[in-house]
């Protein structure tokens, strides 16, 4: 048998790492969260903003729902500018 599927493929010059352990959904999340908490911040905003400026749009405030839709594009920057903060950092980091 060419290849055998109970076992991972073979790769030259390749030595996996083991996992520190099997995480959670719940864990990696709380993980990433104290690693970077701005992410989870910025999402949260560009939520908030996006819903209540289409509340306002469905009524009839289109002043209001402009300024919310501005505000949701301010919280996208926000939250892309923590993204590329976080993994620059984490490259800084020295390895343990």
């Amino acid at each position: 048998m060419p290849f055998d599927f109970s076992k991972p493929p073979v790769i030259e010059g390749f030595t996996p790492v083991s996992r520190r352990k099997d995480e959670t959904f719940k864990e990696k999340l709380l993980r990433k969260t104290k690693e970077n908490p701005f992410v989870p911040i910025g999402c949260l905003g560009t939520a908030g903003a996006l819903a209540y400026g289409l509340r306002a749009f469905h009524q009839g405030k289109t002043r209001q729902s402009q300024m919310l839709m501005r505000g949701r594009i301010f919280a996208q920057g926000f939250t892309v500018f923590a993204i590329i903060f976080g993994v620059v950092a984490t490259q800084l980091k020295p390895k343990q």
